[in-house]
């Protein structure tokens, strides 16, 4: 029985390995030691475990090294890879964790792309990942929701600077300040004290408070939920209609492969 050691049968083996729930396990428990790492090293602690914690941190920027390697090799089209807007983050933390820290010039880059390398745990698992792009898709819709909502933001805090000015000039004293603090009454932190303070002079002001509230609080918050929802309903949508393509197009190429076999079967039974 003589092995297969062709170029395509290696790449396959590549792409099995790569995409196998082991490797991606150990990559996520790196990713995980990584983060418990560099907590660590906020705190002060012995010499000892400091030197220990410097040389995992050279064994973990090497495995990513390694690791970002194989990925690419497994790539079936390279020039593909870094057309992936993940690879090309992995890429780049990978990259810039090779900074040496005693370099003091960079050391402060170095660190922060250490922290960023907790980041590729999103890139690692699908569920994250899926969740991050729906995110980024649907910030163009939510634009729309944020810009009423300023608008509304700016009619209110016009309108509390006019009337509650006097009242108190640190929390109403223009539109900017005004701003600010509808920003903490439509996060509900100690919002009853402003009302309360408004109210002993304009008894109705809770009308504008309420009504602020129910807009931005209710209206829009919701409006951005949905917005994220629905596209996170389209990706899950477009990501099953092309399962259920690439399903398609390997039951077909294993048809053509039986249908082929099929034939060189009937060729060799002719002679």
């Amino acid at each position: 029985m003589s092995l297969d050691l062709s170029p395509s049968a290696s790449f396959n083996q590549l792409r099995r390995i790569e995409s196998s729930t082991l490797f991606q396990g150990v990559v996520i428990a790196i990713i995980i030691l990584s983060a418990l790492t560099i907590g660590a090293k906020t705190y002060d602690l012995p010499p000892l475990v400091e030197q220990s914690l410097g040389v995992m941190d050279t064994a973990i920027t090497l495995f990513f090294l390694i690791e970002i390697l194989f990925r690419f090799a497994a790539s079936p089209v390279k020039r593909r890879f870094f057309m992936d807007g993940w690879n090309v983050f992995d890429t780049l933390v990978v990259i810039g964790s090779l900074i040496p820290l005693d370099n003091s010039e960079a050391v402060l880059l170095g660190r922060l792309l250490r922290v960023f390398r907790v980041l590729r745990l999103v890139s690692v698992v699908p569920e994250l990942r899926f969740l991050i792009n729906s995110l980024l898709k649907a910030i163009p819709r939510m634009g729309y929701i944020a810009l009423l909502m300023f608008i509304i933001f700016y009619i209110y805090a016009a309108m509390g600077s006019m009337f509650f000015a006097k009242v108190d000039e640190d929390l109403w004293g223009d539109v900017a300040i005004s701003m600010l603090t509808l920003f903490r009454v439509a996060t509900f932190e100690d919002w009853t004290d402003v009302m309360y303070a408004t109210m002993e002079q304009y008894p109705l002001s809770w009308i504008y408070y309420l009504t602020f509230i129910f807009l931005t609080a209710f209206v829009f918050l919701n409006m951005m939920i949905g917005a994220i929802l629905e596209v996170m309903s389209e990706e899950q949508n477009a990501k099953q209609a092309q399962q259920a393509h690439d399903e398609r197009d390997e039951i077909v190429q294993q048809l053509h492969s039986v249908q082929r076999k099929l034939d060189e079967l009937s060729k060799k039974l002719e002679r």
